[in-house]
């Protein structure tokens, strides 16, 4: 195939909305990266693992923390350092234990799961008084509350601070232990202006995420008292999540900590210019209030399913991924910067059947 003047046509642009998990390093965190001090986690020595360990402690107000591969580690690990076989786990049904971790809490902690009911992903003090079960034989015994900050399948809800304190309250009126599911808590304090260690505050222990908003390639962290860490720590191995030099992955984690959590409201206001330009076309309804970094849509029966808008989205280069049969789900992040935004519109009004947006769109 010829090239004029030998040059190669450069790729096309691909505007990836699937999740806030599809960043990649910025040349900066792979110079960290690069120049990361490691040495053998397993043994407990990977200087970069204990730095990152201390500093998620002390921005979650917590007095110890442990590094971990995934988000969906850093909550088991806490269910089964908060709980035994048998024992009942209150969250709310749309939870991301319950959708998106693989049936872990029965498989790795022989728990069981308590759905509580609320908008947006949330619930409130008495829904948790409602929900625990009669001290007895006869029942499993309520252990455990969990809450998810900012709520995925919530739209990127945020809980009011509050509510969280509570929820927080009624559960240990009930003598329950109490987590916070913040993978994307990050998110939370950027829209608020509201520290992470305050929303922490109320938890026994929270998990937090690496490799969303952040950028990150790898990595989540659950952070708690040092008794129940090291248990946790304990279980990070049992469930095979230990790593060796684990510190060329931290010191992204570090990097991202101390540089990346500033821009995330950049990512909220991609989201809003988003919402903004989908939200007149004909058959489609904005799904949840845009808060954070997230966009779910709700398509018409007549312009096809969600899965069939995605598969015609795809060879155009702007990915997406269904969250329901007629909802599809637009996450903006680091690598979707506000002029793929403005390039995206126009490809997703054409495909959806609609013309180019007749006001100019602004961010908010």
């Amino acid at each position: 195939m010829a090239h004029t003047n030998g040059a190669h046509a450069a790729p096309p642009e691909i505007i990836d909305f699937r999740s806030d998990t599809v960043t990649r390093p910025t040349p900066a965190m792979r110079r960290a990266i690069a120049d990361a001090e490691v040495g053998d986690d397993v043994l407990g020595d990977d200087p970069t693992v204990i730095r990152l360990q201390e500093r998620v402690a002390e921005v979650l107000g917590k007095p110890a923390a442990v590094y971990v591969p995934s988000g969906t580690m850093a909550n088991q690990c806490a269910i089964r350092a908060h709980t035994e076989p048998g024992d009942e786990v209150l969250c709310h049904k749309d939870s991301h234990i319950i959708h998106y971790e693989s049936g872990a809490p029965a498989a790795l902690s022989s728990v069981m799961i308590r759905p509580l009911e609320g908008p947006l992903g949330l619930f409130d003090a008495p829904d948790v008084h409602a929900a625990v079960r009669p001290r007895s034989h006869h029942f499993a015994c309520s252990r455990l509350l969990l809450a998810e900050n900012t709520h995925n399948r919530g739209g990127g809800a945020v809980w009011p601070l509050e509510q969280l304190r509570r929820v927080a309250d009624a559960a240990r009126h009930h003598q329950l232990a109490t987590h916070l599911d913040g993978a994307r808590v990050w998110n939370a304090s950027a829209v608020t202006g509201i520290a992470p260690e305050t929303y922490a505050q109320p938890f026994d222990t929270v998990s937090c995420c690496f490799s969303k908003g952040l950028g990150a390639p790898v990595g989540s962290a659950l952070a708690g008292p040092k008794d129940l860490i090291a248990r946790a720590h304990r279980f990070r191995k049992l469930f095979g999540g230990t790593m060796r030099q684990a510190g060329v992955l931290a010191a992204a984690a570090l990097y991202a900590l101390d540089h990346h959590r500033q821009r995330l409201t950049e990512d909220h206001q991609n989201a809003k210019l988003l919402e903004a330009g989908l939200a007149d076309i004909p058959g489609v309804t904005i799904a949840m209030p845009v808060v954070t970094n997230m966009v779910f849509i709700d398509l018409a029966p007549s312009l096809g399913t969600a899965q069939q808008a995605c598969d015609l989205l795809r060879p155009m280069n702007v990915w997406a991924l269904p969250n329901l049969p007629q909802r599809i789900r637009f996450v903006t992040h680091l690598d979707v910067p506000r002029p793929s935004i403005e390039r995206a519109v126009p490809i997703i009004r054409a495909a959806l059947g609609a013309k180019a947006p007749t006001r100019v769109l602004v961010g908010g």
